[in-house]
């Protein structure tokens, strides 16, 4: 097992897998950097070098009580790409994993990375305010604090249905998709899984999407009922100077699981274009 010892001596996680070109994966909350499988054999399979850390508090990276933030999350990440030396990189995130990398371009910049894709991602804003009438209400957010907080196994396999749009009439459920999105959430620390719902709901990446000059793949399900497409991809795209929207017909939150093979070749023609 690969790990980086960031400058707060936290333990990081990672995969690394393959060659080159380099693109780096970033996932969404509570998972792991297991649930880029899919995506990782099959680029690794195509010739590209692949690689995804677990974030801080996430699967088998350190459990933080502090540092559990979205700025801390992106230095993290910096401070990976920075020890392995990558560059130009196509960064890919979901959900909270595409704040992530938002976050980071708009802090570190874009000399090491070509593109960027955000998949079912939380920016610009998830939470409802006067100037974002189209988020969720705060009520949302303190629901998922109350069940991480009062029994989250029980929790997250109740947040598979949605996650996976397994709650609509004639959808193909997969129990093995249950258990391991359940087995991942189980392998974060509490403290920094619970810390995390404040980050992905409230932190503001508008003036981190604005500042980044990279061509920026947008793809959204528009059956998502974890991060609703309008005012998550539908905005975001309008913020970014090169973006490009996709939008799956029907695709819940977790599309990278349930269309992995219609995703695989989206995110390879991107990559390639």
């Amino acid at each position: 097992m690969s790990f980086i010892t960031t400058k707060d001596g936290t333990d990081i996680f990672y995969k690394d897998w393959g060659k080159s070109p380099v693109v780096t994966f970033s996932h969404g909350w509570p998972l792991t950097a297991d649930a880029w499988d899919a995506q990782m054999l099959f680029l690794g399979q195509q010739g590209f070098r692949v690689i995804a850390h677990d974030r801080r508090s996430h699967g088998r990276s350190a459990q933080t009580w502090d540092g559990n933030h979205m700025d801390q999350y992106a230095d993290d990440l910096a401070e990976l790409i920075e020890q392995l030396d990558l560059k130009d990189i196509v960064m890919v995130g979901h959900s909270t994993g595409g704040g992530e990398v938002a976050r980071y371009l708009g802090r570190h910049g874009t000399s090491r990375v070509r593109k960027a894709v955000l998949l079912g991602a939380i920016p610009p804003l998830m939470l409802k305010t006067p100037a974002n009438p189209g988020g969720l209400p705060i009520d949302v957010f303190d629901g998922i604090r109350k069940g991480t907080r009062d029994d989250r196994s029980q929790f997250f396999k109740d947040l598979t249905l949605p996650f996976y749009g397994y709650n609509r009439p004639g959808a193909k459920l997969s129990e093995g998709a249950r258990e391991s999105f359940w087995l991942q959430g189980m392998l974060g620390g509490i403290k920094g899984i619970y810390d995390c719902i404040e980050q992905f709901s409230e932190s503001d990446f508008t003036g981190d999407l604005k500042k980044i000059d990279i061509p920026v793949l947008v793809a959204h399900g528009d059956d998502d009922q974890i991060v609703p497409i309008g005012a998550s991809a539908l905005e975001s795209v309008k913020l970014l100077k090169q973006g490009t929207l996709k939008v799956y017909p029907g695709a819940p939150h977790g599309l990278a699981t349930t269309h992995a093979d219609q995703f695989n070749a989206d995110l390879l023609a991107f990559i390639k274009s």
